[in-house]
């Protein structure tokens, strides 16, 4: 059966506004208390609010059982005095007295309810306000501090604001699980790993051909477990990001991601590794008075062709080899993939948002803000949950990458590369 819906506009408003002022009648005792300061404002919106309510439910009640009349038995359905109830409004649940109608005869099961009081108990709406309030970082402890101190509001309790955020969460997470992809032109992805407690988050971030930015999955497991990663790449070509199409991927620089792509999307795709994590990794090899002087050659080849930049990386390295070889093989490793956006001859517009995690990182920042009240990870589906509904909520505010002007240089240089290949896996069938 098909609901209808309506819209309460502001011209409703002001009918009942002016309906209210010609019946002033009604409204003199609140404003003689107004006036004398013994009632605030909102008070009153509360009052007329819940009254409000209330007159709905007789209205919806009077649609089923007709016009109480006293003396009068009533039809099938009859009036059975009052009851208490509870509505959901936005952030909270409000305490009303509704009517209550009976099925004529005896026994169990014959209770009948009310349209309108059931419409109002199946709002959705303070389970996702929920969601948002805890998205801002209110604890479910300090809850009920920021919910409005109205006259007689239920109380919500600790446990009543988990189960809600509960279903939302799993909302959010099926949302982002099922989100499709055929329509987007997805040229960049980016792969990172995140830390909860003793649980790890594998989640990527894609960029359009427009610069737009995607929330595209997440998956429990770190960047160096191969199975996770793996998974992680195969739940993206099920839902739209086929191997079809070049693409450029920016990784932290662990092995096990770099295998999961070349299995899922094939060894052609080129692969940058994070600048900054290398940084990182390199001085953490290195004692504190060496640290800056390295860190100032590595960023200085970092702005080189390739062939200049590797070669400076390498003259570093045998510099280091005898007394820090740590720090010599860390230079070294993974080297060529360090500077795959220079082979490409990107703009440097581009180079600064493609060389780094950067891109993923931010949003994951956002997730810890999100997270940063919950003190216990119980498991790793309440993780998923949490990391799901942060990572929606942090998305609203996506902007375009810096330097999305320019992205058609690297979807032309990507779509450059595949029609080679297909030129030359071409001539090698025929031949």
């Amino acid at each position: 059966m098909s609901r209808v819906y309506q819209i309460a506009e502001r011209k409703d408003s002001e009918a009942l506004a002016q309906f209210l002022s010609k019946e002033g009648q009604l409204l003199l005792p609140m404003l003689e208390l107004i006036e004398q300061a013994e009632m605030a404002v909102d008070e009153l919106i509360d009052v007329m609010g819940r009254a409000t309510i209330e007159a709905v439910l007789t209205l919806s009640a009077q649609q089923i059982a007709g016009p109480k009349e006293p003396g009068k038995a009533g039809g099938a359905i009859r009036w059975h005095g009052r009851q208490n109830g509870v509505v959901l409004l936005s952030e909270r649940k409000l305490r009303v007295s509704k009517p209550r109608l009976r099925r004529k005869g005896k026994g169990k099961g014959l209770e009948t309810e009310i349209p309108a009081y059931e419409a109002m108990r199946g709002d959705t709406r303070l389970a996702e306000r929920m969601l948002e309030i805890l998205m801002q970082g209110v604890s479910t402890r300090r809850y009920r501090q920021v919910l409005p101190e109205m006259a007689e509001t239920v109380g919500v309790s600790k446990s009543s604001v988990s189960r809600e955020f509960i279903e939302a969460s799993e909302e959010a997470l099926r949302s982002l699980c099922e989100r499709r992809f055929e329509g987007k032109e997805i040229l960049i992805i980016y792969v990172d790993g995140q830390v909860f407690g003793a649980h790890h988050i594998l989640s990527a971030v894609g960029v359009d051909s427009q610069g737009y930015k995607h929330v595209l999955g997440v998956r429990q497991g770190a960047s160096e477990n191969a199975a996770a990663a793996t998974a992680l790449l195969e739940d993206l070509v099920e839902r739209g990001i086929t191997p079809g199409r070049r693409r450029l991927f920016v990784i932290d620089g662990s092995k096990a991601l770099r295998k999961a792509i070349d299995a899922v999307y094939g060894q052609e795709n080129p692969v940058q590794r994070c600048r900054s994590h290398k940084v990182r990794n390199v001085m953490d090899h290195l004692p504190e008075h060496l640290k800056e002087q390295v860190k100032a050659v590595m960023r200085g080849a970092f702005r080189l062709e390739a062939a200049q930049g590797m070669a400076r990386f390498e003259q570093q390295a045998r510099w280091l080899e005898q007394d820090y070889p740590s720090a010599a093989a860390s230079l070294r490793e993974g080297l060529e993939e360090l500077f795959t956006v220079n082979r490409m001859g990107l703009p440097p517009s581009l180079r600064r948002c493609l060389c780094s995690t950067n891109v993923i990182e931010s949003p994951h920042s956002g997730v810890r803000l999100r997270t940063r009240r919950v003190c216990r990870w119980r498991d790793g589906s309440m993780v998923l949950r949490w990391a799901a509904a942060a990572f929606l909520d942090t998305e609203k505010r996506f902007r375009r990458i810096m330097g999305y002007k320019d992205l058609w240089i690297l979807k032309a240089y990507l779509d450059d590369q595949e029609s080679n290949e297909h030129a030359v896996a071409e001539s090698r069938r025929v031949a």
